[in-house]
């Protein structure tokens, strides 16, 4: 009996997506197992991070200096900044460089003095890598047009205009070394979900994050420049709620040190990054949800956010929930 068509062609592309996913594990595994990358031999002695006063910016921090890493930090915070240095210092021997910078100053006369200040502060240094960290999010859940047009102004300007500002302050050099990296700290809500509704500008902004580093991706691997997008789902930060903490951890939420040990390990290793096999779990199980639940849950589940915030004191004063993080 003659084997019918239209089932040799769908067992051939069975085996085609079998053979993608296997080949994309063993890269994984491969990666998990081998010596991790000299990132000061790779791309230079230094490197930038933005937001490094918190959360995965402060985690990134540490585990770069760890890794022998010189640093420039930059935050809107003179304060934080010393705080975060002097710990790094007592525990890993590197040069530590911080610059105060408001990014939500940019493109104002305020933003380009402190963009200059940066400019001269990494000047003459091996700056071999540039994470793009900080971020600017809401605490609460609001439609658009409840949302003060000041504080959108504000996350955009720190989410997408500072972001390409100070990567193209750093590029000129790296590419006269021939040699670089950039890493873009993006969000779980531009990969895994179609839409992020009530959270609309932030995840908006982090969608043009990733657009931008994957054209940069394209347009400066042949120059020696490694550009990444990582994606980071359920990590522990002040970004999260205490309930889902309570509810996934320990197998869903990643500790902040936990995921920039792995993220620190991927560097230059594509062009987009889920690092960690809880979170790219994640990943692979959102694919297998259609869009339209997707939409019914993430409204119905953001409508809950916006009514616990509406219901206390959050939102008295005006909106007042909007933090620097990342």
């Amino acid at each position: 009996m003659a084997v019918p068509v239209w089932f040799i062609s769908s067992a051939c592309l069975g085996a085609l997506y079998v053979a993608a996913v296997c080949s994309r594990l063993i890269a994984y595994l491969a990666l998990c197992l081998r010596r991790p990358k000299d990132l000061c031999r790779s791309y230079g002695s230094w490197a930038i991070i933005t937001g490094p006063t918190s959360g995965l910016g402060r985690s990134m921090a540490l585990e770069l200096a760890r890794r022998g890493l010189n640093l420039v930090l930059v935050d809107l915070n003179a304060a934080n900044l010393r705080e975060t240095s002097d710990t790094i210092k007592s525990l890993h021997t590197v040069r530590i460089k911080t610059v105060v910078f408001d990014l939500c100053l940019v493109a104002t006369p305020q933003g380009d003095e402190a963009m200059r200040r940066l400019r001269e502060g990494i000047e003459g240094l091996d700056v071999g890598l540039l994470v793009n960290n900080a971020a600017v999010n809401t605490r609460g859940a609001l439609y658009l047009h409840e949302v003060e047009i000041e504080r959108l102004v504000r996350m955009i300007r720190v989410n997408l205009w500072a972001l390409t500002e100070v990567t193209a302050a750093v590029l000129p050099r790296m590419l006269e070394r021939g040699r670089g990296a950039i890493l873009n700290v993006g969000s779980g809500s531009t990969v895994a979900v179609p839409s992020f509704p009530l959270y609309t500008v932030y995840s908006s902004t982090k969608r043009y994050v990733s657009q931008f580093s994957r054209s940069l991706y394209v347009e400066y691997k042949s120059k020696g420049i490694d550009v990444q997008y990582q994606v980071p789902f359920y990590v522990d930060t002040g970004m999260l709620s205490s309930a889902v903490k309570a509810k996934l951890r320990p197998w869903f939420v990643a500790t902040a040190d936990e995921y920039t040990r792995t993220a620190a390990r991927w560097i230059g290793n594509g062009p987009l990054c889920v690092p960690g096999a809880a979170q790219k779990l994640q990943w692979c199980l959102t694919g297998f949800v259609p869009d339209c639940v997707h939409d019914w849950y993430r409204i119905r589940l953001h409508l809950q956010h916006r009514a616990i915030l509406r219901g206390g004191q959050a939102i008295a004063d005006g909106n007042s929930w909007d933090k620097l993080t990342s």
